[in-house]
């Protein structure tokens, strides 16, 4: 990150962005629950890749081509790759019947804790990195050097993007969400009451302090991001190794805009019936670019272009002939 001390309005401006919209979200638009609409999700979700696109804009001109088309790269397979997980998100409000009015203040959260353990793991991550690689070597007439953690992670994704590609969301409908080890965590913890109290996450019963399900729920939603960051996190380094700042921006921007997605996809599931195909194939792309990486660079803008024409004819696919079940 030696490259950024040069660019030290960027990072002012992604923080300040940041807080100042979390702020707004938490302060002032969203102070008292309510459902969101798909006209208010729509515009949210405008804002927040016009946002993205705004930031990538300024990346682009302080510093090149290459970190700009890096941070659309690790957007958009961030952005992509999380749809995946709205479905989950989904299923686990309608398993515990949250109210559409409490629905937002757990993604928020939600979205918080994101913020945290993917610092964790993108920072981490790149430190290990730069420890993983194997002295150069002469292999199938090169020279080359080899990260075998990055070579690790690209059998990891082609291997996610097999699943993905065999997938069906009716599998994931038929889990006991309340045995999962989100809500096991906070029944270890807390005693937790069987009715909702609003929004809260904690009430009181016969004088005494209880979880309400809706704590429950807020578990479950960060144990599933984080096993979801296993397959997203991987599939990024393949964009940019060596620079957690764009990994983590572009990650930030992609998460922060999920809660306005997750409504509009709950309205429009059809237009997304077949991103399951597209994703498998984008994983799979990116962990065959991790392994053949020490012999053939492909390059962030060649990668951009390949992950953005797969979304769109996966998504084009979903709406023409969508899977109605």
């Amino acid at each position: 990150m030696d490259h950024l001390i040069d660019h030290p309005v960027v990072i002012g401006i992604f923080t300040v962005t940041i807080i100042a919209m979390l702020l707004l979200d938490l302060g002032v638009l969203n102070k008292k629950g309510h459902a969101i609409s798909s006209r208010e999700a729509a515009i949210w979700s405008a804002i927040w890749i016009g946002l993205a696109m705004g930031f990538s804009a300024i990346i682009y001109y302080t510093m090149g081509i290459e970190k700009f088309s890096q941070f659309q790269g690790a957007y958009w397979i961030e952005k992509a790759l999380s749809v995946d997980n709205l479905f989950i998100f989904i299923l686990v409000f309608n398993y515990f019947n949250v109210a559409k009015e409490a629905q937002h203040k757990v993604l928020f959260w939600g979205v918080l804790g994101a913020l945290f353990f993917r610092a964790i793991f993108i920072f981490t991550g790149v430190w290990i990195l730069n420890y993983t690689y194997l002295p150069e070597m002469e292999l199938f007439g090169h020279t080359v050097r080899i990260n075998y953690l990055l070579t690790i992670f690209g059998f990891i994704l082609i291997g996610a993007g097999i699943k993905s590609w065999f997938s069906h969301s009716e599998d994931e409908g038929e889990k006991d969400f309340s045995k999962s080890a989100g809500a096991k965590l906070v029944h270890k913890f807390f005693k937790v009451s069987k009715n909702f109290d609003g929004d809260k996450f904690f009430t009181i019963e016969n004088g005494v302090k209880m979880a309400t399900p809706l704590l429950v729920v807020v578990a479950i939603i960060e144990l599933t991001d984080l096993l979801f960051a296993v397959d997203s996190i991987p599939a990024i380094f393949a964009i940019a190794p060596d620079d957690p700042f764009i990994l983590y921006t572009s990650n930030i921007f992609a998460i922060l805009g999920l809660r306005s997605l997750y409504f509009l996809l709950a309205n429009f599931m059809y237009m997304f019936s077949r991103l399951h195909y597209g994703l498998a194939l984008i994983l799979a792309f990116i962990g065959t670019k991790m392994i053949i990486a020490p012999w053939v660079h492909i390059s962030s803008t060649v990668s951009l272009a390949v992950v953005g024409t797969i979304l769109l004819i996966s998504v084009l696919w979903s709406i023409l002939f969508p899977i109605k079940d």
